[in-house]
């Protein structure tokens, strides 16, 4: 995604911005590529945040447990010493939490597009009952 490879970048998901992901695994594996650190942030309670990335395998290097997204933001600025700290959010109220919290904010849309992620709802799940012409049923 920055092109220059480097890995001195903690990267924090909004959660919704996961959810909003065709693939969050497969998210996380490609930003493991080019980061340093990898987690998500969310004011939902954290079994909320466990279970989702759970069902989908992602394995994260932080969460916001019990604490808020802001709170959150800055303690992992604290903990994870890098260069360049990103928050991928979809809106404008995670944009202002960004730049409270001295984060770059990078909208969803955007980094897939630079990242060449799938946003769900664009890949095409075929329905295998939909077109199904069996000759051999009654």
């Amino acid at each position: 995604m920055d092109g220059g490879g480097s890995t001195d970048m903690t990267l924090a998901f909004e959660l919704d911005a996961l959810k909003a992901l065709a693939d969050p695994n497969v998210v996380f594996n490609d930003a493991r590529q080019w980061t340093e650190y990898v987690g998500v942030v969310s004011d939902k309670p954290t079994y909320v945040v466990t279970n989702f990335t759970r069902k989908h395998r992602v394995r994260q290097d932080f969460f916001s447990g019990p604490r808020g997204v802001e709170e959150s933001l800055n303690n992992v600025k604290r903990q994870f010493d890098t260069d360049r700290h990103v928050f991928i959010g979809t809106t404008d109220e995670h944009r202002e939490l960004a730049e409270r919290t001295e984060w770059e904010f990078l909208p969803l849309d955007q980094a897939a597009e630079a990242a060449d992620w799938d946003l769900a709802g664009e890949t095409e799940d075929e329905d295998p009952f939909e077109t199904s012409s069996r000759d051999d049923w009654p």
